[in-house]
């Protein structure tokens, strides 16, 4: 197990959030999640589409970095503007994505940071597509540094996505299409599987990577999570996982994810193992 670094053990945890999601868009945003959506498609969840990020359906998964252009298996055309009417308002789609804030409800921020609506101390990308992309259809997110500035106290210092917080629902509003599935960080990966305010579901840690502690998510975090009785280790990609991902990956980029690219199992677990 000690070639296999802690990116390649979090793109096979990404895959499978994917997992059973039926004839649905996959869209995985960075390295990460876009990897682990390929890699889902390429082995468990054939029946998953994608997309090349432009215009295009493709039959397989478009490696990522730089590539010819005509490097693709086309397999239909999809503009932007139909994009919207056969995937988002559909909910055909599964978006993993890495905002810069969550908070205990998933309320997500990628607009601001400190300071106020009219004057933020950080002015970052803006909403873009959370606020519908989060009301009509599943999304899943992924977290490479799992902080309490990550996971925050309170609420997120802007809400750029709609989450599971009773307080911001709105008397009549249509709230069906909410839908968030996993979370995926460098610790752990967690579900909506636990009990929030008034029935509304919760996070809840569902496994553990290997040589990491509950109690070591929970300081890393700014609110109380659930978890499991019992916490599984964090599945390991296969051999033939690897090989796979390597294949999508042709120019390593996946390596600059993390610090040092560390491995999945840290030496001293390994030596407690042994």
């Amino acid at each position: 197990m000690t070639d296999i670094s802690l990116a390649d053990l979090c793109i096979f945890a990404a895959s499978e959030a994917f997992r059973g999601n039926g004839e649905v868009i996959a869209t995985g945003v960075g390295p990460v999640p876009r990897l682990g959506a390929s890699l889902a498609k390429l082995t468990h969840s054939p029946e998953l589409m994608m997309t090349d990020g432009e215009a295009y359906l493709v039959e397989q998964p478009v490696p990522i970095g730089p590539r010819a252009y005509d490097d693709r298996k086309v397999a239909g055309y999809i503009p932007f503007s139909r994009f919207f009417d056969s995937a988002v308002w559909s909910g055909r789609r599964h978006a993993m994505v890495t905002p810069t804030q969550i908070d205990r409800f998933g309320q997500i921020n990628l607009s601001r940071l400190g300071g106020t609506h009219e004057k933020p101390k950080t002015q970052m990308l803006g909403v873009r597509g959370f606020p519908g992309n989060t009301i009509y259809h599943p999304n899943s997110f992924f977290f490479p540094q799992h902080s309490a500035r990550v996971f925050v106290p309170g609420e997120v210092d802007m809400i750029s996505g709609v989450g599971y917080n009773p307080a911001r629902r709105v008397a009549g509003g249509n709230y069906t299409g909410v839908d968030l599935r996993r979370i995926l960080t460098n610790l752990c990966v967690i579900d909506f599987g636990g009990i929030g305010p008034e029935g509304m579901p919760a996070m809840r840690v569902i496994s553990l990577h290997p040589g990491v502690t509950f109690d070591a998510v929970q300081a890393a975090t700014g609110f109380a999570l659930d978890r499991l009785d019992v916490l599984p280790e964090t599945a390991m990609p296969t051999a033939e996982d690897l090989a796979i991902i390597a294949g999508l990956d042709p120019h390593g980029i996946r390596a600059s994810v993390f610090k040092d690219n560390p491995p999945a199992r840290p030496a001293v677990a390994q030596e407690q193992s042994a």
